[in-house]
């Protein structure tokens, strides 16, 4: 069942070295929006043209995907996943929020640390079409979206 990992050996998994709090222009300590033991849920700093703000949620733990992911660690990642979506919902205005998740190379994933996308989307935003247009944000456009959720995360 090997045949599903493709990390490279010496990996530099850049999930990792966020969730270690090893900081550069892409990763932030402002970019986080909520952390448990288990998962932690951030601003991602790759942005589409119509949807910017989005979140990845990854666990703690290096899972390089769903395959192996131990079930405490997926509801941590889930929980954060759906308080993500409603903290979006209630603070940017947008009319939906979508999710994805991929695995491996064919699935389309290309970062070795399983991850889930919660994407804020607009009417006839055409998210799925533009994903080749995509962009790496700002700090600051990143601090300003991440204030916001926080500001809009759901309390327990």
């Amino acid at each position: 069942m090997e045949s599903w990992r493709h990390e490279p050996a010496d990996y530099p998994c850049p999930f990792c070295r966020f969730v270690a709090r090893e900081f550069d222009d892409l990763n932030a300590e402002s970019d986080v929006v909520a952390e448990t033991d288990l998962a932690l849920a951030r601003i991602s700093p790759k942005w589409w043209p119509h949807n910017p703000g989005g979140v990845l949620v990854m666990p703690r733990e290096h899972h390089e995907n769903l395959y192996d992911l131990p079930a405490p660690v997926g509801h941590a990642v889930w929980d954060l996943v759906q308080q993500a979506a409603v903290a979006m919902r209630a603070s940017y205005g947008c009319d939906g929020v979508s999710t994805r998740q991929h695995n491996e190379p064919h699935g389309g994933q290309d970062v070795w640390h399983l991850h889930v996308h919660v994407l804020p989307r607009h009417r006839g935003d055409r998210l799925y079409e533009n994903d080749a247009s995509s962009r790496w944000a700002t700090t600051h456009e990143r601090a300003t979206y991440a204030a916001l959720l926080r500001a809009g995360w759901p309390r327990a």
